[in-house]
C-alpha cells in the first residue's frame, strides 16, 4: 500500500468514529423534556512509507506505518422541552478555580520579584 493509500486509508477510519452520534449523543426523552447529549470530537492522524534499500545492497527496502485516535469530552447538553429549547454548559468549577489562583499566585511573586 503507498503512503497516499495509507494516508486516505486512515483518515477515513477516523473520520468514520468522528461522526455526528459522536457530537450530539442519543437523546434521551423523559418528564415531556429531551436531552441531547453534546460534545467536543477532537482526532489526529499521521502516516508514513518508506522504499528503497539501504546503502549499495540490491534488496528492495519497503516499510510503512500509520496511527491516529479520536477524543470526545462533553461540553454539555441541550435540553428541548414545550416551552423552549436551551443549551446547558458542563462547567468543571474546580478547574477554573484552580486557574483562577495560579494565576493570581504567579502575579503576586511576579510583583514581589519586581519590588526586590
Amino acid at each position: 500500500m503507498g503512503s497516499l493509500a495509507l494516508l486516505q486509508s486512515l483518515k477515513e477510519s477516523v473520520l468514520g468514529q468522528a461522526n455526528v452520534k459522536a457530537i450530539y449523543g442519543e437523546p434521551i426523552s423523559a418528564h415531556e423534556k429531551t436531552i441531547i447529549p453534546v460534545a467536543k470530537i477532537m482526532y489526529g492522524y499521521g502516516a508514513g512509507a518508506g522504499t528503497g534499500g539501504v546503502g549499495d545492497t540490491p534488496t528492495r527496502g519497503e516499510g510503512g506505518g500509520g496511527g491516529g485516535g479520536v477524543r470526545a469530552v462533553p461540553v454539555g447538553v441541550i435540553e428541548v422541552s414545550n416551552q423552549q429549547t436551551r443549551f446547558v454548559p458542563i462547567t468543571d468549577r474546580r478547574k477554573l478555580t484552580g486557574a483562577v489562583l495560579a494565576g493570581i499566585a504567579v502575579g503576586m511573586w511576579f510583583g514581589w520579584r519586581r519590588h526586590r
